[in-house]
């Protein structure tokens, strides 16, 4: 046990490395601050170009991974290739399944506006072709073969009827024969006044001429196929005439692509077998061109067929792309089809197909935080799908989920090579690596950021360039040389370390913000110590509202606190309380009750269900102190009691361990303790004290209410020695040990805190087992044996009567 002096409670900055006055001096801080291990892991992970190579970057947030992630990935994409454009296009033998296109980065876009191009040139070349002389010349020639072949197969028609004696009338259905008589059509009331013989012969007539009607009839239409045929062909050769020259320039331009020269002969045969689309009715002849089609919108959504969606373009991406997407749904990874309402009905095409963030980082590398896709449905496992098939492939998520499908496109699945840099907690992390047996595959690279580096001249220097840096980039004002020592000790008090910095950059660029911002007010050019400590004395006023409260209930008594006399089984702790923002210690008051009895020491916070694991676990390990301190020569039998009082939120952790044994102690044996020195520290089963977290607000806490109480100059606090290097208490603090108002003690044991607090020696055990009269084991020893021997009394009290019932 040792008394702590002023100097031990803090670590003062007071560098003499690096020189300088401002930082403006300082040259700006290039890479990452304190992190080998993970800087090393990442530039490993970043040049295996190997399936599965992925990579997960864990550590507590405010590291600064996202930012490093960032930049360290953009300095190696710029060095890599610009991947190909992607373009889906309609399929012409199946419109259900777009085709997919790639071509070099930049040339998708052209290709875009080519086939916009080319189809205004067809509105304009193929009507003109078809509105020719030597074309109308042509179709006329056709049509007057077909005319006179036709009127040759009517006339002999004719003649055949009038060689019957017959006329020939066209109807719905062929050929309507009416007999003459005297060269005028027979009415019904004279063909009623003929003979059974003569009708019998004019319908024997009437029967062979409707066979050569027939036979004429099919002649006509065989003249008419030919026709259709004739007329057919010389539109393809007009039409090819007109468009041929558009599709060679176009397809000798993309030689090279075999997938784009099959899409163009493909949207050529299409062009070719569709000509219709493009033609102009009569009515639209003097129409100027542009105007016609405007005429016809169902001819205009027909062409849209022929045009280009272009879903990737890489034409301004320098290297390979780097995309981070802040929202990583199931839509926004694998991209969509989308759908329009046109007259009540849901309609979609290929030009409705849009890319997600697989699409736009394929060839490059895609940045995600892990909790952010955990928590979208589906986006987990597209995420591995997608990976382990090496492709995208655009799918409704109802098709996975067990929802009913919406009939929609099935757009062909596109190559991809991805790298995935995943950002999380090591919880999440572990979680994954023990439940999933894909992610132990898929992310073989762990970047694991520390929270902490070490305080060395080097990490100086390296902390004043980022602050460097950091004031140049956000246009903050620089820091002088006593503001950089602040800045030191508020990251050694963030790392509750003495000799280590924090790297929990985020919390150090808020302190250089808020401090540039009082700087400002008071009108100062550079940032100076007393800005430092305005900017922490704000932020710390902003968070403890709770805090003052718990202080006002101490002062008025609303919270039983004693910090001046002795009492039995009494001791004040030291409890950490968690907001967030914001921690801040409370002193807890915590009595232990010791009597006769077999159960043990009972722990009220558990019966209550108001304690954690931890602190049970703790409790239990004092009856195992118990038992190997004072329970060598005889059984220990007794009933206990522990609470912590006026707490009723729940207690969890070890921390108030060494507390509790003391109360116990106190409370078995009757040895008053000391109220003016609150304890923290965890115990274990041999009463060797075990350091705790959150030291420094425990013992500003427990300092702010003997400040309310009125400090005596007997108060203090005691704390496990290896938690020395871990102080970095508020000047105040310091200063009142300066002046003796308030002390700090440093134990290794469990019974120095009980010399410390009874102002009793502990006694040591001699050979035959006995501690030494006058002593707090003694004392502690002698009230057990006590017990023991009231209840060997009730139990012979008992077994008369228990006989007597028998």
């Amino acid at each position: 046990m040792h008394k702590l002096s002023p100097n031990e409670l803090k670590y003062h900055c007071r560098i003499k490395q690096p020189q300088f006055t401002t930082t403006e001096e300082v040259p700006p801080l290039e890479g990452l601050l304190g992190q080998e291990r993970a800087v090393r892991a990442m530039e490993f992970g970043l040049r295996v170009k190997r399936p599965g190579y992925n990579i997960f970057m864990t550590g507590l947030t405010g590291t600064g991974k996202t930012s490093y992630a960032r930049s360290m990935v953009q300095k190696i994409a710029v060095e890599e290739p610009t991947p190909d454009d992607w373009c889906y296009v309609y399929n012409f033998k199946n419109p259900e399944q777009p085709i997919a296109l790639n071509l070099p980065a930049g040339q998708g876009a052209v290709f875009c506006r080519e086939m916009e191009e080319l189809v205004e040139d067809l509105k304009v070349v193929i009507p003109k072709a078809f509105d020719s002389e030597d074309y109308e010349r042509q179709k006329g020639t056709y049509m007057k073969q077909y005319q006179e072949s036709r009127s040759v197969l009517l006339d002999e028609l004719n003649r055949a009827a009038q060689g019957q004696g017959f006329t020939l009338r066209r109807t719905s259905s062929g050929f309507a024969t009416i007999p003459l008589v005297g060269g005028e059509p027979v009415s019904e009331e004279e063909y009623a006044k003929l003979s059974p013989d003569e009708k019998e012969g004019l319908e024997r007539k009437s029967a062979d001429l409707q066979i050569k009607a027939m036979e004429i009839m099919r002649r006509i239409q065989k003249a008419e196929k030919e026709i259709k045929e004739q007329l057919k062909q010389l539109d393809q050769r007009v039409g090819l005439m007109a468009i041929g020259y558009l599709f060679n320039d176009l397809s000798d331009k993309y030689d090279r692509f075999d997938k784009v020269r099959n899409y163009l002969k493909a949207v050529q045969e299409d062009v070719l077998a569709n000509l219709g689309d493009f033609r102009l009715d009569e009515d639209e002849q003097s129409t100027p061109l542009a105007w016609a089609w405007l005429k016809r919108p169902g001819r205009e959504q027909a062409a849209l067929r022929y045009r280009v969606n272009l879903v990737v373009d890489h034409r301004d991406t320098k290297g390979a792309p780097l995309v981070y997407e802040a929202n990583p749904s199931y839509y926004n990874l694998l991209g969509r089809v989308e759908y329009e309402n046109r007259l009540g009905m849901v309609i979609t095409d290929f030009s409705m197909i849009k890319a997600g963030a697989f699409h736009r980082a394929n060839g490059g590398y895609l940045i995600l935080q892990a909790r952010d896709l955990l928590s979208n449905l589906q986006a987990w496992e597209v995420l591995k799908r997608s990976l382990k098939a090496n492709q995208v492939c655009i799918e409704n998520m109802g098709e996975h989920v067990g929802l009913i499908a919406m009939s929609s496109l099935k757009p062909a699945p596109i190559p991809l090579n991805l790298r995935v840099i995943l950002i999380g907690n090591p919880y999440l992390y572990h979680l994954l690596y023990q439940y999933d047996e894909d992610f132990q595959k898929l992310f073989k690279i762990k970047a694991d950021f520390e929270i902490e580096m070490d305080r060395t001249s080097d990490n100086l220097a390296k902390l004043a360039g980022f602050i460097s840096s950091c004031c140049r980039r956000e246009g903050l004002k620089h820091f002088d040389r006593s503001a950089f020592c602040r800045v030191v000790e508020y990251s050694c008090r963030l790392a509750e370390h003495q000799q280590k910095l924090s790297t929990r950059f985020n919390e150090i660029v808020e302190l250089l913000y808020e401090a540039d911002t009082w700087s400002g007010i008071e009108g100062s050019p550079v940032v100076r110590e007393e800005h430092i400590r305005r900017a922490l004395q704000e932020k710390v006023f902003r968070s403890n509202k709770i805090e003052q409260k718990i202080k006002e209930a101490i002062k008025t008594g609303q919270i039983l606190l004693e910090v001046e006399g002795e009492k039995t089984g009494q001791i004040n702790g030291m409890s950490l309380i968690d907001l967030g923002d914001y921690q801040f210690g409370r002193p807890s008051r915590i009595t232990a009750t010791a009597y006769p009895g077999k159960k043990g020491i009972i722990n009220i916070e558990r019966e209550s269900q108001l304690s954690g694991r931890i602190h049970d676990k703790g409790v239990l390990i004092l009856s195992g102190y118990l038992g190997k301190r004072y329970g060598r020569q005889e059984p220990v039998n007794l009933s206990a009691s522990l609470c912590f009082e006026q707490s009723y939120s729940g207690v969890e952790g070890d921390s108030a361990s060494a507390a509790e044994l003391l109360a116990l102690l106190s409370g078995i044996g009757g040895v008053p303790l000391k109220q003016g020195l609150a304890v923290t520290g965890s115990v274990n089963q041999t009463g060797e004290i075990q350091p705790v977290g959150g030291i420094n607000p425990k013992i500003e806490g427990f300092y702010a209410a003997c400040k309310i109480s009125g400090l005596t100059g007997e108060q203090g606090v005691v704390i496990p020695s290896r938690n020395c290097q871990n102080l970095m208490l508020a000047g105040e603090v310091i200063q009142a040990v300066s002046q003796k108002e308030f002390h700090i003690f440093a134990i290794d044991h469990i019974e120095q805190g009980l010399e410390l607090l009874t102002g009793m020696p502990a006694g040591e055990m001699d050979a035959k087992g006995a501690f030494p009269p006058g002593s707090v084991n003694y004392r502690v020893v002698e009230q057990l044996q006590q017990f023991n021997r009231q209840l060997a009394r009730q139990a012979r009290e008992s077994k008369p009567d228990l006989e007597l019932n028998s």
